[in-house]
């Protein structure tokens, strides 16, 4: 189970992990009906031709369902049929692909005869409930049914998408919710974009597939909604805006006029309108002449290569902003819920750009009731406001703000380039105006500047409309708006890049170089977690890592810096604290640097034990190690193995469990995740973290441990255990199995120490005949927060596990330098554990507490 090579980076041979392609190998061989599916689907399209271009007529009547073939036909079969039978050539590609791939993960996690029923009943239901709204809705003159009664529906899609929904009821609580919202935010975008028949059924079929789920499994809990780590909030965050910015362009690519988002359809026609045209349409008095010259005027000056880019670029911004969104920046979400405004802000004049430029004579635009207008409004109001009221309940997990020197930067090169083109083209406008039509004031050409920055589709038919006569004019009309947002755009990456200055990325890389020579002891590594600033002695040669929370400076593990130094380094950092007005808080530091605070005249408490395990010379034998050596023999029994490696090392399909097991640990707790000293899945990807991973014999990562290192002169001499977790059906004794596993390899590769970490609000065992100190009225509170705790984070649970591995204790402290001030570096503390706690949190936290 361990190795002996000291390349740690390498993963050892006894626990091989599965290649990518293995695992794809793996996959195929278990969704037969998935494969069968796909393979109905090309049969199907080569016998009704739909295999080399869209269904016809008499295709359609026979097999695809509608109002027309379904209900008015009476050919109730189509329900079916429809779920078989690609519409055309792209779906039909689309279905295969679909079949394998989302139909596979569905039948892979519920087995092939419950994939078969998820198919069969979301999709039939989809398709059978959507026509019969249909039917309903037109027979009321309802504006969509009316609208798509005649569609006929060819769609193997709704029951993809229905028996995978279904799916999720069956897997961990991560894939659960990603699949969730991420397919629900496609299809409304689709639904509320395109407006076709399609869309609707595959929405029924997957709201059917939810509740269909929770009766295969006899859970009803997977429809309740379960929290999530602050990582995967803002990646699920990010999902749902990058697929919502997709929707203008199904609107414009569909070109449909059956939703109300589908506003610049008519901007790009395919009807080339010249401007001769409309000069001689709009030279002509009557009312209906006057409504077309607007329509052309319109259409004519959202023609062209600048406007169809200007078109796009909120989609662009969207997509900058679900990328910011990720990684957690604020001014992403200042961005997202700054486009989303925008376009409610210009919901009336989009409107008018569509009812304007719409072709109301063929027909497909009727006009609207109070009724359908209230419908309408309502439709187009629901998608930027639910996404801005998302952003604004999950605005404290994208807390990264950008230095204010680059936001600095960034205003003023926005800022510089709309001026100089809005003066380019004006100055230019003003010395070309008498080529405009209509004829243009210096106050219309004024206006029309501020247009060419927004896209046509928003104020099209706002007055003014002018055309520019003059070449170098109709350039700039057409430049001006790309260029400048192709610059904000260039700039926001840049700006948002910039972002980890403030973090002191910089100093970060020097404290890691000097934690590598001076170890800051067990503990010293966290002092490279992200969240903490970095002071530097007068030498260069010492560092301080903390963070200041309510004018109290904590740092992070003992001084780093050579051993004779310590008294210095506290000193300086000392005073550059009271520089600042801050109190100086030394917290989680180890014996050997308490002389230091005593000499200073400091006060120190014991804030924790810290367990240590002897790995030089380890044997694991007699009874003080007969629970670990029990977990450790079942283990290899029952086949497990361990894997010694690094995030970077691991296959996509371990990281994909290992990222489940995390979210469903998260998931099971109402209470918020703690930092500070307590890493999280971010600082397992650090390149000098290793892991230890337990393997089950088929592959499936049981659980999942993290190590930092420990340093002195530069060489690694021990790990301090981090991360711990496991996954629900793991073997009992898991992570007895897997710390003891990992000791052992520790062993192997020379190094002296493995450290437990510390167990927060802990005292250690009294030695034989050892009697306990007086207590003190810190003591006392120290012993009530730890029960009061207990039933919320299990500290005295989790120190009692650590006591199975025999280990050494050592007492971890905090020193500070005013009693009086302990009441703000409580509550600093508190925060520095605690910094992102919501009111449902904290309330779950208060119920806890009072059990």
């Amino acid at each position: 189970m361990t190795g002996t090579s000291h390349d740690s980076t390498d993963v050892e041979p006894a626990g091989r992990l599965r290649s990518t392609g293995e695992a794809i190998a793996a996959f195929i061989r278990r969704v037969p009906f998935s494969i069968a599916l796909a393979v109905v689907l090309v049969v199907t399209a080569i016998a009704t031709g739909t295999a080399t271009g869209p269904a016809t007529d008499a295709t359609a009547q026979a097999w695809a369902a509608g109002v027309t073939t379904t209900l008015d036909g009476g050919r109730w079969w189509t329900v079916a049929t429809a779920l078989v039978i690609p519409f055309d050539p792209f779906q039909l590609v689309f279905g295969v692909i679909a079949s394998i791939v989302l139909l596979g993960v569905a039948e892979r996690r519920m087995g092939t005869w419950r994939a078969i029923v998820a198919f069969a009943v979301t999709g039939v239901v989809g398709v059978a409930l959507g026509t019969c709204l249909q039917w309903v809705g037109s027979l009321a003159g309802e504006w969509w049914a009316a609208g798509t009664a005649a569609d006929l529906t060819l769609d193997p899609l709704a029951g993809i998408v229905g028996a995978l929904i279904t799916a999720t009821a069956f897997m961990g609580v991560l894939w659960r919710r990603r699949i969730r919202i991420v397919t629900f935010s496609a299809i409304l975008v689709f639904v509320l974009y395109d407006g076709d028949s399609s869309n609707a059924y595959r929405l029924i079929a997957a709201v059917a597939g939810l509740f269909l789920g929770a009766l295969l499994t006899g859970d009803a809990s997977t429809l309740r909604a379960r929290r999530s780590s602050h990582a995967e909030t803002r990646t699920l965050v990010a999902a749902v805006v990058a697929v919502t910015a997709i929707g203008p362009v199904v609107a414009f690519v569909n070109r449909s006029d059956l939703t109300p988002f589908a506003f610049g359809s008519y901007l790009f026609d395919d009807g080339a309108v010249d401007l001769d045209a409309v000069i001689s349409q709009c030279t002509v008095t009557t009312a209906e002449a006057a409504d077309a010259c607007v329509r052309q005027l319109a259409i004519l000056s959202a023609q062209g290569p600048g406007m169809f880019v200007l078109s796009f670029v909120p989609v662009l911004l969207l997509l900058l902003a679900a990328w910011g969104l990720h990684n957690g920046r604020r001014f992403a979400w200042w961005l997202a819920i700054a486009v989303n405004a925008a376009i409610i802000v210009f919901a009336r004049t989009a409107l008018d750009v569509t009812v304007t430029t719409a072709d109301v004579e063929d027909g497909t635009w009727t006009v609207f009731d109070l009724g359908e207008l209230v419908v309408w409004a309502l439709a187009v109001l629901a998608l930027p406001v639910g996404i801005i009221v998302m952003l604004v309940v999950t605005r404290r997990h994208f807390r990264i703000r950008a230095p204010r020197a680059a936001v600095a930067r960034f205003v003023v090169t926005v800022g510089a380039t709309f001026l100089s083109l809005a003066v380019v083209y004006y100055v230019v406008g003003l010395i070309t105006i008498d080529e405009y039509w209509p004829a243009a004031s210096p106050a219309d050409l004024l206006i029309d500047t501020v247009k060419r920055f927004v896209p046509p589709h928003f104020l099209a038919v706002v007055d003014p409309i002018v055309l520019p006569g003059h070449d170098l004019t109709s350039v700039l009309y057409q430049a001006v708006g790309p260029v400048f947002w192709a610059v904000f755009l260039v700039a926001a990456v840049i700006l948002m890049r910039q972002a980890d200055a403030e973090m002191g990325f910089a100093d970060r890389l020097r404290a890691r170089a000097l934690i590598r020579r001076h170890g800051g002891g067990t503990l010293g590594f966290m002092a490279t977690w992200p969240g903490n600033l970095y002071w530097f002695g007068d030498d260069r040669q010492s560092v301080v890592a903390y963070r200041v929370i309510n004018g109290v400076a904590i740092t992070t593990s003992d001084p780093i810096c050579a051993a004779d130094a310590a008294g210095r380094v506290v000193r300086e950092f000392a005073a550059f604290c009271d520089a600042n007005s801050w109190v100086p808080v030394f917290y989680s530091v180890h014996p050997r640097v308490l002389p230091v605070f005593e000499e200073l005249g400091w006060q120190h408490m014991s804030v924790g034990e810290e367990t240590l395990v002897r790995t030089t010379g380890l044997e694991l034998t007699g009874k003080p190690w007969q629970k670990v050596r029990q977990a450790l023999n079942r283990g290899i029994k029952e086949g497990m193995t361990t894997v010694w490696t690094t995030w970077d090392a691991l296959p996509l399909a371990t990281v994909a469990q290992v990222n489940a097991i995390s979210e469903e640990w998260v998931s099971e707790k109402e209470l918020p995740e703690m930092g500070f000293t307590l890493g999280g899945m971010a600082e397992l990807k650090d390149p000098d973290v290793r892991l230890m991973l337990a393997m089950a014999p088929d592959g499936r990562v049981q659980a999942i441990t993290s190590w930092l290192p420990v340093y002195r002169d530069g060489e690694v001499v021990g790990w301090t255990i981090d991360f711990m977790r496991r996954s629900d059906d793991s073997m009992n004794g898991i992570m007895e199995f897997l710390i003891a596993s990992a000791a052992l390899h520790m062993k192997d590769i020379g190094a002296e120490v493995l450290s437990l970490s510390g167990a927060p609000l802990a005292s250690k065992p009294l030695a034989p005949g050892e009697m306990a100190p007086d207590p003190t009225g810190m003591t006392r509170l120290l012993e009530f927060l730890a029960r009061t705790l207990e039933p919320a984070y299990g500290f005295s649970s989790l120190f009692r596990f650590k006591a199975k591995f025999n280990p050494d204790y050592e007492t971890i402290s905090m020193a500070y330098p005013d009693p009086l001030a302990l009441p703000a570096i409580g509550v600093a503390i508190g925060r520095a554990y605690l910094p992102e706690v919501s009111p449902k949190e904290a309330l779950a936290l208060a119920r806890t507490l009072a059990k």
